[in-house]
């Protein structure tokens, strides 16, 4: 009777080990999962950059004098002739021979220089009138339905660039007349013999635009070259984002980049307008030795819309180096590594399948599927080590 009980003890306590092993084999996990989709995508190359003054211009005192106290403040605006400073005259000192011929020498220089830039200022105003004709030609053809969206777009990013150029080829002529004279007043105040010791001498402004810094505001005696005040016009502003270097391989003139977090309500639009040719080493915050180089954007949304942007304003710059507008993804988060390759767990009649796929691009946040997926079908994202293929599995949402 006793061996009896203890045999049919023996048989419940199996039968209770086999339930549990089958409870355990059987119980099904809990994952996340993600439907295979199409739509447009994006890869983009994210830094951060900061604006700053297409031109900038540091005035300097033209000879030796005594200064007069700056009555400018940062932020002031200025026109084209407007006095930054006023320089009295030291006394008369003689030039001799050699520093006669220096001063003769740099107003010829300066003469040269607005030869040039006049010669150059040509150039762009033809390159400026075509461009313009042909954003004219290609707006015509876009109507009649000619050509398409994006060489419409090559057109007026043109003509937006030789709008730029010409603005600059414009500055640079006013810049080469007041060195020019900046020149001749060197030498006509350092002559003894036409030197007025009672006549001041009027630093004005070569370009309108706004007073970035005072160098020097205090009065006293500065020396010829000495800086004095830092001015340009806020409205011309570029973008300079340094890359890593194998970042910016990536990137070309004509890339387009929207910048984001500027404190604007949505992101700004732009173009690279140059990638620098050479590079340099910068310690990152890890203390890793990095090669960067900078890469120059202009800003092509309206200017009413970042009128508040200032010089040296942070900005996220994303260059968009791909993107596709029907495009087979999923979250990067299903990949994982599988032999030479990725793979995914693709849920079928609640279990998961393994599945190696082949990938296209990738920005960090979803993979373009090239094979091994279709549309609609569900992939586990984030799979735990408990996911294996063929077991049971609940998704989460469900």
């Amino acid at each position: 009777m006793k061996k009896n009980r203890k045999w049919l003890l023996l048989a419940v306590l199996a039968l209770v080990v086999a339930a549990v092993i089958y409870g355990l084999t059987q119980t099904s996990v809990r994952v996340q999962t993600e439907v295979v989709s199409r739509g447009p995508m994006q890869v983009t190359v994210e830094e951060d950059g900061k604006t700053r003054v297409v031109d900038r211009y540091v005035v300097a005192a033209p000879v030796s004098g005594f200064l007069r106290r700056i009555q400018l403040d940062e932020g002031d605006p200025v026109s084209d002739g407007t006095t930054l400073a006023v320089l009295e005259p030291l006394r008369p000192e003689n030039l001799d021979p050699r520093a006669r011929a220096r001063a003769q020498a740099d107003v010829k220089t300066a003469e040269a220089a607005l030869q040039k830039a006049g010669k150059d200022m040509e150039a762009v105003s033809a390159d400026h009138a075509y461009a313009q004709a042909e954003y004219r030609r290609m707006q015509q053809l876009s109507e009649e339905g000619i050509i398409s969206r994006g060489e419409l777009d090559r057109a007026e990013a043109e003509a937006q660039r030789a709008e730029a150029a010409l603005k600059s080829g414009k500055f640079a002529i006013e810049v080469a007349r007041h060195q020019l004279e900046a020149a001749r007043t060197a030498l006509t105040y350092t002559s003894e013999a036409q030197a007025a010791p009672s006549q001041a001498i009027e630093i004005d402004s070569p370009v309108e635009g706004r007073v970035f810094r005072v160098i020097r505001e205090n009065e006293g005696v500065v020396g010829a070259g000495e800086f004095i005040i830092e001015i340009g016009d806020p409205s011309a502003i570029e973008v300079e984002v340094d890359l890593l270097s194998a970042d910016a391989v990536k990137v070309g003139p004509g890339t387009a980049v929207l910048f984001e977090r500027w404190g604007g309500g949505h992101p700004l639009e732009g173009r690279v307008r140059v990638v620098e040719p050479s590079g340099f080493m910068k310690i990152s915050a890890l203390g890793v030795e990095e090669q960067r180089v900078f890469v120059i954007s202009d800003i092509t949304s309206p200017p009413g819309e970042w009128r508040n942007l200032g010089d040296g304003y942070r900005v996220d710059a994303s260059f968009i180096v791909w993107e596709g507008e029907n495009v087979l993804q999923m979250p990067e988060s299903a990949l994982f590594r599988h032999g030479d390759g990725w793979a995914v767990f693709v849920v079928e009649d609640e279990r998961a399948v393994l599945r190696p796929v082949k990938l296209g691009h990738r920005n960090g946040i979803s993979a373009e599927i090239v094979s091994g997926l279709s549309e609609g079908q569900k992939v586990v994202i984030h799979p735990g080590r408990t996911v294996e293929d063929g077991a049971r599995v609940t998704p989460w949402q469900e």
